[in-house]
């Protein structure tokens, strides 16, 4: 399957403070064509991009043809946040955008391509987090909202580890591939890397077989990645803040997914936030997800997510 980058400019953007931008939105779709079948608009993570699907797609364990998101029934769209760089074009002023920012400008390009209603709104991690903000935007959106081990709001944990993400990032040596670094002990858990380790040196060096792994990550983002699309990134997880009051207007079932072993977005915040909406009888279900890799699971356990997704997607309406 091959799908290619498209375009939409966007030449007067107002952000959520007032401030006018022009830039350009890149997306791919997936799947049906465009007006043919329901949508469900997936949005990516943190270093994640457009190529959700496909022989290099970041979730292709879950979307393809005849899968848990079945590509022969949908039509997949997944846009990239301005400035993540995966369509070469980077944001030269990053802390002008809020993710409140980001969900209005996939709103207007959902607009911008017909799409008024989804049948999903799923996202991962910051994708999920973008997912709220859209909706709070957009109340009668979507049918169905999944975010999955994310947060509606930057928590005090939150804001912590994305301030020492800054540290690392305005070193002056490697400062991406230390930031990465970091990141991995946040996103993993220490029973994942102890399990896989067991205290091995590395092959070739007299070092960790755990610090070989380390580095191996710093490096591979530092490739596909720039210094500044991480900076933006890491910014934006610092500007998740959903008013309560929004919440309780939308309209779509939501069915929170957490992680039992998370560090990044502990699960007990994801299931007091199904307590709240429940006792404020919102259509509100949790599932958890049983790993040792903690945040990453979402990019791990697929066996799990597909157990929980297709009843969701597939249901009788």
């Amino acid at each position: 399957m091959k799908t290619t980058l498209s375009f939409i400019p966007i030449t007067d953007f107002k952000t959520c403070q007032g401030q006018s931008l022009g830039l350009t939105l890149s997306y791919e779709v997936f799947g049906r064509p465009l007006h043919s079948a329901p949508v469900v608009l997936i949005t990516h993570a943190l270093t994640g991009n457009s190529s959700l699907a496909g022989e290099t797609g970041w979730w292709k364990s879950l979307v393809y043809a005849q899968g848990p998101i079945d590509l022969n029934q949908f039509t997949v769209i997944c846009f990239n946040v301005p400035g993540n760089g995966y369509d070469g074009l980077l944001f030269e002023a990053p802390n002008s955008l809020t993710l409140c920012d980001v969900a209005g400008l996939f709103l207007q390009g959902l607009s911008r391509l017909g799409i008024h209603k989804l049948r999903a709104l799923i996202g991962g991690s910051i994708g999920g987090s973008i997912g709220w903000e859209m909706l709070a935007l957009a109340p009668d959106l979507a049918e169905l909202f999944i975010p999955i081990a994310c947060d509606y709001k930057t928590t005090d944990w939150l804001f912590s580890q994305c301030l020492i993400q800054d540290y690392l990032l305005s070193h002056p040596e490697k400062p991406l591939e230390k930031a990465r670094a970091h990141a991995m002990l946040c996103y993993r858990t220490p029973e994942s890397l102890n399990q896989r380790f067991k205290g091995a040196q590395s092959a070739t060096r007299p070092v960790r077989a755990s610090q070989e792994w380390l580095e191996f990550h710093g490096n591979s983002l530092n490739e596909r990645f720039s210094l500044k699309a991480y900076r933006l990134m890491n910014h934006l997880l610092n500007t998740m803040s959903v008013p309560i009051d929004r919440i309780l207007l939308i309209e779509a079932k939501i069915h929170l997914i957490g992680i039992n072993s998370d560090l990044f977005f502990p699960a007990k915040e994801l299931s007091t936030c199904r307590d709240f909406l429940e006792a404020n009888q919102k259509q509100v279900a949790y599932s958890e997800i049983d790993s040792i890799h903690g945040h990453d699971a979402f990019l791990i356990e697929y066996d799990q997510l597909s157990t929980i997704l297709i009843p969701l997607l597939y249901e009788t309406k």
